[in-house]
Order: C-alpha cells, then sequence, then structure tokens
C-alpha cells in the first residue's frame, strides 16, 4: 500500500456511482491531517435511486497511516430501517474503482468486535480476517472509547486485464 501525503494527494471525480437501487452521492471531501496521521477521504450518502431518501454513509480514506490500522480504509453505516439489504457491502464495492484510480491494491476495513452485521458484511465482500488489535491511548478513537478492533484485508488489485 502507497502512503499519500496530503501535499501530493489530488482528489478524483468519482462519476456516476449506483448499484441498482442504491446510489452513492459525494456529500464532501476531506484533505486530512498529516500530524494526526488523519488520511485525505471522500465522504458519500447512499440514496435510494430515483428518490434520494438517505439510507446512510460510506466512507473511502486514502493513504496509509498507523491511525488506518484502528479506522480503515472504509466505513459504512446503514439507517436502522434500510438494514438487512447488504447496501454496506453494495456501497463499498461501488468505492473499489474509485480506491484503484488512487493506486490502491488492498482495503482494510475494521469493525468493534461486537459488531456482527459489519463482520458478516466483510465475509460478503470476501475480506480477510487478520487480526485483532488495540487501540493505543494515543488514537482518536481511543476517546471515544474504542478499546479493540478487528482488522479485515480486501485485496482489490485487478485480477486480469480486463479488470483494468
Amino acid at each position: 500500500m502507497r502512503a499519500c501525503p496530503r501535499e501530493n494527494f489530488e482528489f478524483l471525480e468519482p462519476g456516476q456511482m449506483a448499484d441498482g437501487d442504491l446510489g452513492l452521492r459525494l456529500m464532501f471531501c476531506l484533505p486530512g491531517d498529516p500530524s494526526r496521521g488523519i488520511v485525505p477521504s471522500y465522504e458519500f450518502q447512499m440514496q435510494l435511486v430515483g428518490s434520494g431518501t438517505r439510507i446512510g454513509g460510506a466512507s473511502l480514506r486514502v493513504g496509509d497511516t498507523e491511525h488506518i490500522r484502528y479506522v480503515g480504509h472504509i466505513g459504512y453505516s446503514v439507517v436502522k430501517a434500510y438494514r438487512g439489504h447488504h447496501y454496506a457491502a453494495r456501497a463499498t464495492r461501488l468505492l473499489i474503482p474509485l480506491a484503484r484510480a488512487h493506486g490502491m491494491r488492498e482495503l482494510w476495513i475494521t469493525t468493534d468486535p461486537d459488531n456482527l452485521a459489519s463482520q458478516r458484511t466483510c465475509e460478503i465482500l470476501g475480506a480477510e480476517f487478520v487480526e485483532t488489535v488495540s487501540v493505543p491511548p494515543t488514537d482518536s478513537l481511543y476517546g471515544r472509547g474504542d478499546r479493540q478492533k478487528l482488522r479485515y484485508r480486501l485485496v482489490i488489485e485487478p485480477w486480469n486485464l480486463e479488470d483494468l
């Protein structure tokens, strides 16, 4: 995985992102904060295609820092009323071309040990469970009460020329 320092980072236009009834709408881009290990990120709203109803959110964080070890490259949340439709897994799949465009070959997804739905999302995606890590007191996640994270690795490099 390559690091993307803030001064060399350029946000890309993600284009249309939809899968059946799920669409991702880019809400904003965050430049990151290298002094805190925060990498640039794209922040999307998950919406129902056609109605624009908000059903959740998804993030793609581009870069590699110690903080990514605990927060992951991908973040997602689904509004309770819309859970059970694999929207988090589908949103992650929609983010893969953008991650590839930034030269990423793998995505790390982290989850809390008690978040069975997120663990199931990682399984649906074909991500491999790698390890459980303790969140250090120096990380911002520790301040919000997170003590451990499960880490999953999703390989996204193209498998053949048609995927390029």
